[in-house]
């Protein structure tokens, strides 16, 4: 196993245990290299004055990057903190543009308040005389002018850091350094389970509730599935219209029992809401899964629009377990070599449907119905 990827299931790991944590530690990161490469730039600049001019002594860059880094961890936390609360109370339903200026005008009023404390407070009390060593007396029109500095150059860096999240957010976390390191230009090998629900159902629930809310309900749905998926370590692969695809990577033995409870999960979280989707659209969700594991290969495909593309037999049959379901009337059928990585018949009642040819393959493969959590596990 690369290194690379020992990252990438390290970092997703991570971010699933400590979501709050993770993402504020992410956006100080972003501004720690924000603010040094700002005190880079400004150091050699002064330099440059100072040779010109010929100014006696030596310019210490030390200083400059102790306030940088602390300005960077006051204004990272503070950004990060404030950005996880509105999403989970305000943002999740707001379109783009206008989630975009909301969270330009919270970065604004979070860069004026930090820049007064630093003037007034922070300044006098540390930087000065702590930091510097000796009283440096800056002028009002010196701090006029590096307000005017640091205002253009937080707002550029917002963009660029917001551009990052946006991109950390379509692959997932630990994804984009392995990208920029070029792991998967090239076709890679990896085990993976697969797992492709598929909303039970859908012509009819399409026909009642007509295609506008139809869509809405969908998108309810999803949003539901999104949030039990990090406490599962899932990774979405991709959305094809009314059906979800969700992938692990074969990391341990308990891999294949976290995507059987991920499914269960789903279902107790539709039934907590059953409120809320039967008075906006007068049923409940039901999902039906097929579930495969197996060797894929992973590589960047795309020039226009890049993404990952996962190849191989694997989601091929994945996908078939799940398409047989109608006929099986099962809702979650698992192909037993996926059993076999963990004994999930411990906890589950499961049901041997024996060896099937599915549709397009020359093998069969043996397939199990998990029927339920056993009463002695709830």
């Amino acid at each position: 196993m690369s290194s690379s990827f020992d990252y990438t299931t390290n970092a997703r790991r991570f971010t699933t245990r400590h979501p709050v944590l993770s993402y504020v530690l992410t956006q100080v990161n972003f501004w720690i290299i924000a603010n040094l490469l700002l005190i880079l730039i400004i150091h050699l600049l002064l330099l440059s004055v100072r040779q010109s001019i010929n100014l006696p002594g030596e310019a210490s860059i030390l200083p400059n990057v102790i306030m940088a880094v602390t300005v960077a961890i006051l204004y990272g936390t503070s950004l990060g903190l404030i950005d996880v609360f509105l999403e989970n109370q305000f943002f999740r339903k707001k379109p783009l543009g206008k989630l975009l200026l909301i969270k330009a005008a919270i970065s604004f009023i979070v860069f004026i308040i930090l820049f007064v404390l630093i003037r007034y407070v922070i300044y006098d009390l540390a930087i000065k005389a702590v930091i510097y060593g000796n009283p440096v007396p800056i002028s009002e029109g010196a701090w006029r002018y590096m307000f005017y500095l640091f205002l253009v150059y937080t707002f550029f860096m917002n963009l660029v850091i917001s551009f990052i999240n946006q991109v950390n957010k379509k692959f997932g976390p630990g994804v984009l350094l392995p990208l920029l390191l070029g792991k998967y230009r090239n076709p890679k090998e990896e085990e993976r389970i697969f797992m492709f629900m598929d909303l039970t159902s859908s012509t009819m629930i399409a026909e009642k509730l007509g295609h506008f809310k139809y869509s809405s309900f969908i998108r309810d749905c999803f949003a539901d599935i999104n949030l039990i998926i990090p406490r599962y370590n899932g990774q979405i692969y991709q959305y094809v219209g009314d059906e979800i695809v969700i992938s692990w990577p074969v990391e341990e033995k308990f891999t294949s029992l976290l995507a059987i409870d991920f499914f269960y999960a789903c279902e107790k979280r539709f039934y907590q809401r059953e409120q809320y989707y039967l008075a906006n659209y007068g049923m409940l969700p039901r999902f039906k899964a097929g579930l495969h594991m197996g060797k894929i290969t992973v590589i960047e495909i795309g020039e226009i629009k890049k993404d990952l593309a996962y190849h191989g037999d694997t989601l091929n049959t994945a996908a078939r377990i799940q398409g047989i379901c109608n006929q099986y009337q099962k809702n979650l059928l698992v192909s037993k070599l996926v059993l076999d990585h963990h004994e999930a018949d411990h906890k589950y009642i499961t049901e041997s449907l024996g060896s099937v040819l599915l549709k397009g393959k020359e093998r069969v493969v043996e397939l199990v119905s998990i029927e339920g959590i056993k009463q002695t596990n709830r």
